[in-house]
């Protein structure tokens, strides 16, 4: 063989070999990832191919599916009270993927999680088509049905309510507003995309979930905490003690003083309980000030701040950290005491630090999923209630409630009273922005209502009243929210 078609030869042996070793690296290494990539269409043709399972709520599916003619997708995604649901579900779109539960759980939903493989293999064997598991919620569906009514009544209101048993961390209600009915935009034709495109422009945001994913100043809801600190920590040993707090307060290190809409005559050197009652500033600024901002900070924490917690080991409860900022200054650490400065919180970190309390300071882990399904029904996983910390000692955390209660029945959180169930609660009106006087602050309200037998439920409620037809003096946690979370603490606790 003369030299020029050696070389050719060897040049063609080295091009075979290449394709052979790209060949088995795709078949071998990248199959896994290209199988599963989103891009591919195949993968999308075998989600759809078959009836989704579906995620149950109260024993009733709130999901289901239908045939989607003309496509190569066979099936479409359908929901039960779409609105009311989404922030629990998710959606699942042909065209614009999934989210929530009906993402963290696909392989349930679709028979294509590796827990099934021996139901798909006897399913073969016996010539069934593919059958897919179940998602069986925590929801308490007349808890969610009250916390929705209750924001949508609101007209204009944007907002979220998130229920809590204090005892287990299962959220009984998850509710944002205004929401959207993941239906129409199931599919995969150009028209439902167009409609998925309109909600996610609208300036109310409709497809934000506002209990786990947006973060805000919590106002004075965050007193109930900072009260908890410095029971914790001994600077206020005496709940119904003097303080030596007056008003209007002056702030650390500046020319500002702060007052309280209660009044100088009820606020200055009042108590830790009357300032409770009355949401006096003062009181909670000078008690942040004493704590200093690594006590505060290290309560915080143990009530999940500055933490992924939301999540178990299925992702289910990912949310936006809440959190309590590092290296404030003195002022900036007093403001955190009232709730306001660089201090931010989703609504469920709030339910959060609520239901602790109630719990005499022990914080479980949230969870939205009881149990995990296969098509026979049989339990592939059931979630087991888990506690994150000790957040206070109980001894603590009921000097707390004593003050939310006798809120309650004598303060700003009379609106949540029920009869017959004990009942503790605190208002919260949180400013924004760097112009407070030309924006309209967010309303707040926290309460857990308990019964005899036990039995309790821990709420937050946050409005965002930007889009109501309202004074800005009618914005108060407890006009607005204090209504609702008596509704959802009714829901649940009076069957």
């Amino acid at each position: 063989m003369n030299r020029p078609l050696r070389a050719v030869a060897i040049f063609c042996g080295l091009l075979m070999l290449g394709l052979l070793l790209r060949a088995n690296w795709l078949q071998h290494f990248k199959a896994p990832e290209l199988a599963t990539d989103q891009n591919n269409r195949r993968v999308q043709i075998e989600r759809f191919a078959a009836p989704r399972g579906d995620i149950i709520v109260g024993g009733r599916a709130v999901t289901g599916s239908a045939e989607a003619p003309s496509t190569d997708l066979k099936y479409k995604r359908t929901y039960v009270d779409g609105p009311m649901y989404a922030p629990v579900t998710g959606y699942a779109s042909q065209a614009q993927g999934m989210t929530l539960l009906e993402r963290t759980y696909d392989g349930i939903l679709t028979g294509q999680d590796d827990r099934l493989a021996f139901q798909r293999f006897a399913d073969v064997v016996t010539g069934e088509g593919r059958r897919p598991g179940s998602v069986v919620t925590t929801i308490d569906p007349k808890a969610q049905k009250a916390a929705y009514d209750g924001l949508t009544d609101l007209k204009g209101a944007r907002g979220a309510v998130v229920a809590l048993d204090p005892r287990t961390g299962k959220v009984l209600a998850l509710v944002t507003a205004p929401s959207y009915d993941p239906s129409v935009f199931a599919g995969n034709t150009f028209k439902e995309s167009d409609k998925f495109v309109a909600l996610d422009k609208d300036k109310r945001k409709p497809l934000a979930n506002r209990a786990l994913r947006e973060t805000y100043p919590p106002g004075s809801t965050f007193k109930i905490l900072t009260a908890a600190a410095a029971l914790e920590h001994g600077i206020v040993t005496d709940i119904d003690a003097p303080s030596d707090a007056v008003s209007p307060y002056p702030l650390p290190q500046s020319t500002n003083r702060i007052g309280s809409e209660a009044g100088d005559a009820i606020c200055g050197k009042a108590s830790m309980k009357t300032a409770m009652q009355y949401s006096c500033n003062n009181v909670f600024l000078d008690a942040a000030a004493k704590l200093g901002q690594e006590k505060l900070r290290e309560t915080a924490e143990k009530f999940g701040f500055n933490e992924d917690v939301y999540s178990d080991d299925f992702g289910d409860l990912l949310a936006t950290k809440s959190l309590y900022p590092d290296n404030l200054d003195k002022p900036g650490t007093a403001l955190t005491g009232m709730g306001q400065g660089s201090l931010t919180s989703t609504p469920m970190q709030m339910a959060m630090v609520t239901a602790a309390l109630a719990n005499d300071g022990k914080l479980m882990q949230p969870y939205i999923v009881d149990e995990v399904r296969g098509p026979d029904l049989s339990t592939l996983d059931k979630t087991q209630p888990a506690m994150m910390s000790q957040a206070v000692s109980a001894a603590t955390a009921q000097k707390v409630q004593q003050m939310m209660e006798f809120t309650a029945k004598e303060g700003s959180a009379r609106r949540a009273q029920i009869d017959g169930i004990t009942v503790g609660g605190k208002t919260g009106t949180a400013q924004r922005g760097v112009d407070v006087a030309q924006q309209v602050p967010y309303g707040w309200f926290v309460s857990y209502g308990k019964k005899q037998d036990g039995s309790s439920v821990a709420v937050a409620v946050f409005i965002d009243p930007t889009d109501m037809d309202i004074s800005r003096e009618d914005i108060s946690g407890g006009r607005l929210g204090a209504p609702i979370a008596r509704s959802v603490m009714q829901a649940v606790l009076q069957r």
